[in-house]
């Protein structure tokens, strides 16, 4: 009976301690440091690049049918946080984005869908925090998913592909800068 227990235990583990080997790197952001101009917001008070960062992942989970990758602050003061990029159906055999892929005139693989961010736009948004409040944390996640494809489109909410990331995630694995004004 308690080896039972132990193996039930076991398997209900969460999702990162499954796929520990699961790692997301970028030659754009490093984890803990500051984002540079070239990933903070054009517009509402903002003057960056909103240029999309380059992101690189690998030893995704067994079973992987395809990826996405979300951008969110969850220090914005909105009470929900602020999604800044949802990219999904990015196809199995994708294992990195270049630079500006998600941005205005950028080119993600045939297939990928780009969600509504919270500046209203299916498109990487950079960072943006208010003047004066603390740095906000920005972390971006690539989803190892069991499905090919989620059945969303370009007028998805962040929350709505967050539910469905969620549902369907065998693995996530995340990089967090920061950026203050």
């Amino acid at each position: 009976m308690r080896h039972t227990l132990l193996i039930a235990s076991l398997l209900a583990l969460p999702l990162a301690a499954q796929a520990d080997g699961f790692k997301l790197s970028s030659a754009s952001i490093a984890d803990g440091k500051p984002l540079s101009l070239r990933q903070v917001y054009k517009g509402f008070g903002c003057e960056g690049g909103n240029v999309s960062p380059q992101l690189s992942w690998s030893g995704a989970p067994a079973g992987t049918k395809s990826f996405a990758i979300t951008a969110y602050d969850p220090d914005a003061p909105t009470g929900s946080g602020w999604w800044h990029w949802t990219v999904v159906n990015l196809p199995a055999n994708t294992h990195a984005l270049a630079e500006g892929a998600g941005s205005t005139g950028g080119a993600l693989p045939e297939g990928a869908v780009q969600g509504r961010t919270d500046f209203g736009e299916s498109r990487f948004g950079g960072a943006c925090p208010p003047v004066g409040d603390k740095p906000h944390r920005y972390q971006f996640t690539v989803w190892a998913l069991k499905v090919g494809k989620l059945p969303v489109d370009a007028n998805a909410s962040g929350a709505l592909v967050g539910f469905m990331l969620n549902a369907n995630a065998l693995g996530k694995a995340s990089l967090t800068a920061t950026y203050g004004r």
